[in-house]
């Protein structure tokens, strides 16, 4: 399993950041405007950002958060919805995920692209996905490796992403970093999940979202967790370890505040007065 270096996390925390506000500074970040691609959905909104350097091998896939109330709402589509892919047999596939994540994934861009003059149609619409994977075949095809993350349902449509990425460009993803990600994988497509030791899942605390959709045993998360509790990182920690830590925490809470390196740990406050 490859470790997650410090200033990896940190670069992929603040472009998750970073990618809410209506305008994206990526020129101050180092990218130019050849060298960041938006992908939209057919309302506008942004939905994914792709940004690479001509000097750097790395390419990231920045997938945004929830962002309306229908974003919210499909949070709670947890039917199964078969996983998309290129299979060399048509008629398998390699399991279920969450419909509402995928529907994110595969709903209709702002791209359009011209048809045969012989075609019925003049043009045909792309889906997120595909707008996504007409941008970076060309990239890959001249050796850059891709790096996915996300928050939130931004974190769980880069996990789709990246399965189907890798299907269809075997050894292409290099990394897979979500932050706050609820579940999307049911058992049969975590079996068949491709990327477990390139995939990491960040969650800080008692994040709530990262406990969705709270049915244990029917959803499986993907790769490896890496939980934020009380100035540690705890690798790979179980749902119910991470609950009861955090609740026998808040109960001894108003002891704990009387050990000497709380104290000492706030020593910085007093450069300050």
């Amino acid at each position: 399993m490859k470790k997650l270096k410090r200033y990896q996390y940190e670069r992929y925390a603040v472009l998750c950041k970073l990618a809410y506000p209506k305008e994206f500074d990526y020129s101050s970040l180092g990218f130019s405007a050849h060298e960041h691609h938006a992908v939209c959905d057919s309302r506008g909104t942004v939905v994914a950002r792709i940004l690479c350097r001509p000097n750097k091998k790395e390419v990231i896939v920045l997938f945004r958060g929830t962002q309306s109330i229908r974003d919210w709402l499909l949070n709670f589509c947890i039917f199964p919805s078969k996983a998309k892919g290129n299979f060399k047999d048509k008629s398998t596939h390699n399991g279920y995920v969450h419909f509402g994540y995928q529907l994110l994934l595969n709903q209709k861009s702002k791209t359009r692209i011209p048809l045969p003059a012989d075609s019925k149609k003049t043009s045909v619409t792309l889906s997120i996905y595909e707008d996504i994977e007409a941008k970076l075949a060309p990239l890959i095809e001249s050796g850059k490796r891709i790096t996915l993350t996300g928050h939130s349902s931004g974190g769980a449509m880069a996990v789709l992403a990246a399965q189907r990425l890798e299907l269809a460009f075997p050894k292409s993803v290099r990394r897979v970093v979500t932050f706050g990600q609820p579940s999307t994988s049911y058992r049969r497509f975590f079996k068949h999940y491709l990327l477990h030791h390139r995939t990491f899942r960040v969650v800080c605390d008692l994040d709530i979202v990262t406990f969705l959709p709270p049915i244990p045993g029917l959803f499986k998360h993907l790769g490896r967790s890496l939980w934020l509790h009380n100035e540690r990182v705890y690798d790979n920690a179980k749902p119910i370890w991470r609950l009861y830590r955090v609740i026998s925490q808040w109960l001894i809470s108003p002891i704990s505040y009387h050990y000497m390196h709380k104290y000492i740990r706030n020593k910085d406050f007093f450069d300050k007065h």
